[in-house]
């Protein structure tokens, strides 16, 4: 794992007295290498403790498998409501520069959250977790928990009523973005904790015990540090002036690989002859086996995409009917030869009148074995359009699936983040239109479609009954006698 040489986590009692002047002696600390990370804030509801956890050593960045050892052991004891804030973007010098951390309390954006771990016995601070690690931290505390995460906001959590002896995973999502000023993340930043600040109130009112968790999915340092350049003039000179000449190659370096990071990537293209016959881009694609009973995962974006990448596609192949995409690796997971291959098709399906392309299986090729996940039931398109979808994988919500229950497939996970593909009718070497995933139907159009028809249900009765009512046909005189009916009639 990485170091990078910032102090070791807090975790204690006295949290919110040292947390800002902490994190900001980290972050002072931090060389220019380490922003690759985003903090991560645990903490329970008042009078609930949890496990005391020792922190990791001095300078070492949590990953995934660190990350969810963590957070099973806070769950195993504490509570198993869980609040999760997740911020678009997060780094430790939002609390340095929002949260008054040398002194000017009256500055600080975070009083909610001070205030909550003021109250709270436990807690748990890692300013330094990779952000691949905290992006997956949804996945990690469903499979803990073993329930569906809930994305709420203040006013759908007032009407939920929770109960302490079954799980629950509400996630609550907080955006972050930096305008032309300072000002405009520290109101965001000011507006999140309010959110979070209405959360624990009304867990409060519920008096049901919860943990908290706040983190992010990326960090957000470039995004403040060029804030500070644009707004302040003078910092940046005095940067140069104190540091000399090796302050000024980490800037530039620093500069560098923000550009970098902010450049949009082409997708990989296979050509037969001069037409382009294939295409495929990925945000996010890696690769993960079992072994010892842990996952190690591999992330295959950087060797597979990218401005001077030149991904190996010896073997693919296509025609009219079918086209096979594969991309060769080498030492990946600890296998010298590594493909991963697409093998796709498309024919004509009579009930439809039209042609559609499948993506029949995506393989993985390693040292003589072949695992074999199927996805012809999940992902297509129609032939004209290449496939789009957010989320591709063979574990949560899976889309693609092992061959076989004796497969090597199933000890292996594969995962593409916001995938598109295209084998067929390409067509000046760009996408077609795109056929998305995501179905017309989601649950809460099946919610509301169920619910009016229960209603129309309920007025149908309603209305036959009041049909079937009949006005009386004798009449009672009071200046006479009374009616006598017969019980015959």
């Amino acid at each position: 794992m990485a170091s990078c040489g910032s102090p070791q986590p807090l975790f204690s009692s006295s949290f919110p007295a040292a947390l800002l002047a902490f994190l900001g002696l980290m972050s002072a600390l931090s060389p220019g290498s380490c922003d690759e990370q985003v903090p991560l804030i645990l903490w329970t509801s008042e009078g609930v403790s949890a496990p005391r956890q020792a922190p990791p050593t001095g300078g070492h960045i949590v990953g995934q498998q660190q990350l969810a050892s963590y957070l099973e052991n806070a769950l195993t004891q504490g509570p198993r409501n869980v609040l999760l804030f997740l911020q678009d973007k997060m780094s430790v010098e939002d609390f340095t520069m929002y949260g008054g951390a040398f002194g000017n309390k009256q500055d600080s954006v975070f009083p909610n959250l001070e205030g909550a771990l003021m109250s709270s016995s436990s807690q748990l601070v890692l300013p330094a977790v990779s952000w691949p690690a905290s992006n997956a931290v949804i996945g990690q505390l469903q499979d803990q928990l073993e329930t569906s995460p809930l994305y709420m906001d203040p006013e759908t959590l007032s009407q939920l009523r929770l109960n302490a002896s079954s799980p629950a995973l509400l996630v609550f999502r907080l955006p972050y973005g930096v305008g032309a000023d300072l000002m405009s993340a520290k109101e965001i930043l000011s507006g999140n904790d309010e959110v979070i600040g209405q959360v624990l109130s009304i867990m409060k009112t519920q008096s049901v015990p919860y943990t908290a968790v706040y983190s992010a999915l990326r960090p957000s340092r470039e995004a403040a540090s060029l804030s500070v350049e644009a707004g302040v003039g003078g910092g940046r000179s005095l940067l140069q002036v104190r540091g000399g000449h090796r302050e000024r190659e980490r800037e530039r370096e620093r500069q560098r690989r923000i550009k970098e990071k902010t450049e949009i990537y082409g997708p990989v293209e296979f050509k037969e002859g001069e037409d382009t016959c294939i295409l495929l881009w990925a945000k996010g694609l890696s690769v993960s086996i079992l072994r010892s009973g842990r996952w190690e995962e591999h992330d295959l974006t950087r060797s597979t995409f990218g401005e001077g990448v030149s991904p190996k596609l010896h073997g693919s192949s296509c025609d009219k009917s079918r086209a096979k995409l594969v991309l060769s690796y080498e030492d990946v997971l600890g296998h010298s030869s590594f493909k991963l291959i697409f093998a796709m098709s498309q024919r004509l399906y009579k009930v439809s009148a039209r042609r559609w392309f499948t993506l029949d299986a995506v393989q993985l090729e390693y040292d003589g074995t072949k695992a074999t996940f199927n996805g012809s039931r999940n992902v297509y398109a129609p032939a004209e359009y290449s496939y789009r979808c957010e989320s591709v994988t063979s574990f949560r919500w899976p889309l693609l699936v092992p061959h076989s229950a004796k497969d090597p497939a199933n000890q292996w996970r594969v995962s593409f983040e916001d995938l598109q593909i295209q084998g067929f009718n390409v067509s000046g070497g760009e996408f077609s239109y795109a056929s998305d995933c995501a179905g017309f139907f989601s649950a809460g159009i099946w919610m509301g479609l169920m619910t009016s028809l229960l209603m129309l249900l309920v007025l149908t009765y309603g209305l036959h009954m009041i049909m079937q009512l009949h006005t009386m046909d004798r009449f009672d005189d009071p200046k006479g006698p009374a009616i006598s009916v017969p019980l015959t009639e």
